[in-house]
């Protein structure tokens, strides 16, 4: 059984969006909707005060919310763990957005472009007409991970096979790939580092992983 994750090493992330670029350029999602954001966040007790940045989006849970709340079950899991929405299915109820504790889900009822009423060479080869008046969110690049494998290649280590923000990332803070896999990379840096989830209180079951060793933000 295969289950993709993400690990991101707050220890390393620097703040500098270049992940919310590349998924916003990769995706061509519209002005006010981004899929990977990067938080700004404050850490420690004054005087000892530093900065964190924390990269968020969907975390594809085992246990989604959003799954068991849409009517149109536009929303799927997937085999390998990745939750995906079905635009031709999807009527908009905004439902799963509402159930969604992580706020990873954005709706968009009109087209919109970065400059004026009509999208930029960009926006036209990227946009997604079906898109428009249904909810959307982070696929983990769905499509460039089974377009991998099926050359052979394996998500997380070859670039081709991994999400855009992944390969983005300068700093290396960002790693994707199965925790199934015993031999892997995400298991030996969950291995060798203490590591959190968000929300894992409700019994979610992200798979987002944030590694921080500097005690709690």
């Amino acid at each position: 059984m295969t289950r993709y994750v993400m690990v991101a090493d707050l220890r390393r992330c620097v703040g500098c969006q270049t992940c919310t670029a590349a998924c916003k350029e990769g995706n061509a999602t519209p002005p006010g909707v981004q899929w990977r954001r990067v938080l700004d966040l404050e850490s420690g007790t004054y005087p000892e005060v530093s900065r964190v940045f924390m990269p968020i989006g969907c975390q594809h849970c085992a246990n989604p919310p959003c799954l068991e709340v849409c009517p149109s079950t536009a929303t799927r899991q997937r085999d390998d763990g990745i939750i995906t929405i079905d635009y031709d299915l999807c009527i908009g109820c905004s439902y799963c957005i509402m159930a969604c504790p992580y706020d990873a889900r954005a709706l968009s009822d009109r087209p919109h472009y970065a400059f004026g009423d009509a999208p930029t060479e960009a926006e036209a080869a990227g946009a997604h007409a079906k898109m428009v008046g249904v909810a959307s969110k982070c696929t983990f690049c769905a499509g460039r991970i089974d377009a991998g494998t099926a050359r052979g290649l394996i998500p997380g280590q070859d670039p081709e096979a991994t999400p855009l923000c992944v390969n983005a990332c300068i700093s290396g803070a960002l790693s994707f790939g199965d925790i199934e896999d015993e031999h892997g990379r995400i298991v030996k840096l969950l291995a060798e580092n203490r590591a959190f989830r968000l929300h894992e209180n409700e019994g979610t079951e992200p798979g987002f992983y944030y590694i921080w060793d500097k005690g709690t933000l």
